[in-house]
């Protein structure tokens, strides 16, 4: 970490620290739109998290991928749910290279909202297609889908831009609350084709979102283990809080050793692919499965330490529980990047 990363986090969890508590997690869930405008409006003013990937001639920041991991780790610590990922990330990196200075300059602001979609049933597939200019097919788990303003659409190796009114979209509640997925349907939509060959624009942006995923579910294990940490040494049995038992520090130290590799493989995929090495993909593939299965380890571990409790609603368990099993679903699960990873080695 460099300072001027260090600065970065700092930045991001000041604000945090002054305007979220687990109360405004329920609130944002609860919320229409699935999050908090008001502390997304203050993070792109402030700190300016959505300028971070665009390149500094359209009025952004032109950071690389770690920068996008400290903010991702920082979020997924609160389990808060935005527009970073999707449209911060995914869609900023997918435009990177394109000439659209104005929608860029837009996603800078954070006054726009850019969703991708691209995937069918699984995110192996391309189910949209185009013919003269208009586009047809359902695009499914598109991140904030429903809320964009702007759509990019890949079909086959085109990227096209769609005005997000114009097109049918469902929200689609899943079995987290922090992660706002929706279905774009498209049935003969107009939409402007934008230049280069989307498929290699698309499989560059999906490997920094999987980088930036991984930092955030890093992020999130290591808050679990706070928690769990600090619950297990206020809850007293026997006479003694349970953390003192030594069954449960083994638990502690595994989840803790889970939580640093996690931090360890994010980051050497950021690093990968800041330096642009040959072998970023396999660093990235790597991180994607090793963050995934961590922080579903260290969120079910956190809520068996919790006890009762731990299956509550109230408490805040369930939710990374949750998050763990959608993250690691999302953008391909754990086998599909091991075989990709199997893949690019042979």
């Amino acid at each position: 970490m460099s300072s001027e990363l260090d600065d970065l986090a700092a930045a991001v969890h000041s604000v945090i620290d002054r305007r979220w508590s687990p109360a405004a997690l329920r609130a944002a869930i609860d919320a229409p739109e699935g999050y908090d405008r008001e502390l997304w409006s203050v993070l792109c003013e402030q700190v300016g998290v959505a300028a971070l990937a665009v390149p500094e001639a359209h009025d952004g920041v032109g950071a690389g991928v770690r920068a996008l991991q400290v903010v991702a780790e920082e979020l997924g610590r609160h389990l808060i749910p935005s527009p970073f990922l999707g449209s911060g990330v995914l869609a900023t990196a997918l435009l990177a290279g394109t000439d659209e200075g104005a929608l860029l300059a837009g996603l800078a602001s954070g006054s726009r909202i850019a969703a991708v979609a691209f995937a069918g049933e699984d995110f192996a597939t391309r189910p949209v297609t185009a013919v003269d200019g208009t586009l047809t097919g359902t695009a499914r788990f598109v991140l904030d889908g429903d809320l964009a303003d702007d759509l990019l659409v890949v079909a086959g190796d085109e990227l096209f831009l769609v005005d997000g009114s114009v097109a049918t979209r469902r929200h689609t509640p899943s079995m987290d609350p922090t992660r706002r997925l929706a279905d774009v349907v498209l049935e003969g939509t107009p939409a402007r084709r934008l230049g280069g060959n989307a498929a290699a624009a698309l499989a560059r942006a999906l490997d920094t979102a999987c980088a930036v995923l991984a930092a955030e579910q890093a992020g999130a294990a290591a808050r679990a283990l706070e928690i769990t940490v600090e619950y297990t040494g206020s809850r007293v049995q026997f006479g003694r809080p349970i953390g003192s038992f030594q069954a449960l520090k083994h638990r502690m130290a595994d989840m803790y050793v889970l939580v640093e590799s996690a931090r360890s493989a994010a980051g050497a995929a950021g690093d990968a692919l800041d330096r642009g090495d040959a072998d970023a993909p396999v660093a990235v593939a790597t991180a994607k499965v090793h963050c995934s299965e961590a922080l579903s380890t260290v969120a079910a571990e956190m809520i068996q330490l919790h006890g009762g409790i731990g299956i509550t609603w109230e408490h805040d368990a369930h939710l990374y529980f949750k998050r763990a099993h959608s993250s690691s679903q999302l953008f391909g699960d754990p086998a599909r990047h091991l075989a990709r990873r199997a893949l690019t080695h042979s």
